[in-house]
């Protein structure tokens, strides 16, 4: 398999973000060829995981839209395959440890809190302004979580 440049999925992560896109679809997105889809069916495949999974604050969409892609390209189809199923699940592991390490967090609300964000669950997404970006870590968090997946699959 291609190495990944780490910092150019970083940056198409980000950029996706800063275009509208949540925190799940950036990531996901970034690595939307790589998994053998459209932007479009990638974008709608990831558009439930943002805001912490529907704007529940839980687990960080930047890090739900990486582990989607992990599924994608080391993920097992087969339920009785029990070393697949736990080789991907200590990958999964590792890379909630590795974000975790980078970030502080891999729960949304606690992310933004530690940003002095607003970590409020539900209601409507926030109109995307100048403001919004200044306020959360989500450009910074997508970043990290798209780079991060790509030293981890480069690993392997």
């Amino acid at each position: 398999m291609a190495k990944f440049d780490a910092a150019e999925r970083g940056r198409k992560a980000e950029e996706l973000f800063t275009e509208g896109y949540n925190c799940a679809q950036s990531v996901f997105c970034a690595y939307a060829e790589e998994c053998g889809l459209e932007l479009g069916t990638a974008a709608k495949i990831a558009s439930t995981f943002g805001g912490g999974m529907g704007r529940m604050r839980e687990v960080c969409g930047a890090v739900t839209g990486a582990l989607m892609v992990m599924g994608l390209l080391r993920g097992y189809d087969d339920p009785k395959e029990q070393d697949s199923k736990a080789a991907l699940y200590e990958q999964v592991q590792e890379f909630g440890r590795r974000f975790r390490e980078a970030n502080g967090s891999i729960i949304c609300r606690e992310l933004l809190a530690a940003a002095e964000a607003d970590a409020s669950a539900g209601g409507a997404p926030e109109a995307r302004t100048a403001a919004y970006y200044h306020a959360r870590p989500c450009a910074r968090l997508v970043r990290s979580g798209a780079e991060l997946l790509a030293q981890m699959l480069n690993e392997e």
